[in-house]
């Protein structure tokens, strides 16, 4: 269930069948919250709005009642005729629109349906209405984005750590031991690709939610991925940490030049070759 704001009316948002479907007593009540259901049923009983609605059906739906929908287009025409939502769906059974009881219930229509009824309820609010949907649409694909790359750091992150149990941490050191071997691996690709440590990074910045990496910019995020994957190889090789700081530090800078299609936008002071020796001094001294 999701929700958006339309000129300060909330509109309510169902995700069916891998399609949107957006809360047409929402819509109403823009025009009139006491006679929602007045007006979702004045709307369908408009002979134009019966067409669409069955255009609609015949394009999407295989089990639509082609024979159901010619006689209530028949009766559109009569001053008594009146069609409702639940009439509707039972009689051709439309799935373009649906009604839901309950805590969320309302009448909800497929997205193409709705701003079709917006249009009918305020031309304005449908302008709106399909802004802020796109708006959703939007930020959701910028989350399922980052979700993504964040998922692809964890999982390699833990083909990173494999490598580090089998490679650097003996049978007998205990789990606060291995915890700090854990830690140095993870500074030494901080330190490679930031510049700094997270205990460091935590010091410049006690205000900030997270960590060093959830404040990462997503080029950022795919490069670390690509540095846990040679680290685990450079570990399996038996390369010493200085040197494999230095060869990562390089990594780093080499692929966000890369990744970075706009260098104003990531700067890589931290990283750059003069600091390498202060890194890897860092490290081995910490």
């Amino acid at each position: 269930m999701a929700k958006i704001e339309v000129l300060k009316n909330e509109v309510r948002l169902v995700f069916i069948k891998n399609d949107d479907y957006i809360c047409i007593t929402d819509i109403a009540r823009y025009k009139d919250a006491a006679r929602t259901d007045y007006l979702i049923s004045n709307w369908m009983r408009n002979r134009n709005t019966i067409e669409f609605l069955g255009i609609w059906e015949q394009i999407n739906n295989p089990a639509f009642n082609p024979i159901e929908f010619d006689g209530i287009k028949k009766e559109s025409g009569l001053n008594s005729f009146i069609l409702t939502a639940k009439q509707w769906i039972e009689r051709t059974r439309a799935i373009g629109i649906i009604s839901k009881a309950g805590r969320y219930g309302g009448t909800y229509a497929h997205k193409d349906i709705a701003f079709e009824f917006a249009s009918w309820i305020s031309v304005e609010f449908k302008l709106y209405l399909i802004k802020e949907f796109q708006r959703l649409k939007e930020d959701e694909h910028k989350t399922l984005g980052w979700d993504i790359r964040r998922n692809l750091a964890k999982l390699n992150y833990r083909i990173h750590t494999d490598a580090i149990r089998e490679h650097l941490i003996p049978p007998e050191l205990t789990p606060a031991q291995m915890s700090l071997v854990y830690a140095s691996e993870a500074d030494l690709l901080n330190m490679a690709l930031f510049g700094k440590t997270a205990a460091q990074w935590r010091s410049e910045n006690p205000r900030e939610k997270g960590n060093i990496r959830d404040q990462a910019e997503s080029a950022q995020l795919l490069c670390l991925a690509n540095m846990e994957n040679l680290n685990a190889h450079f570990i399996a090789e038996g390369v010493e940490q200085p040197e494999r700081l230095r060869r990562l530090n390089q990594l780093a800078i080499q692929q966000m030049r890369i990744l970075t299609a706009d260098d104003r936008r990531i700067r890589m002071e931290s990283v750059s070759r003069g600091d390498a020796e202060g890194a890897e001094k860092s490290v081995v001294e910490g």
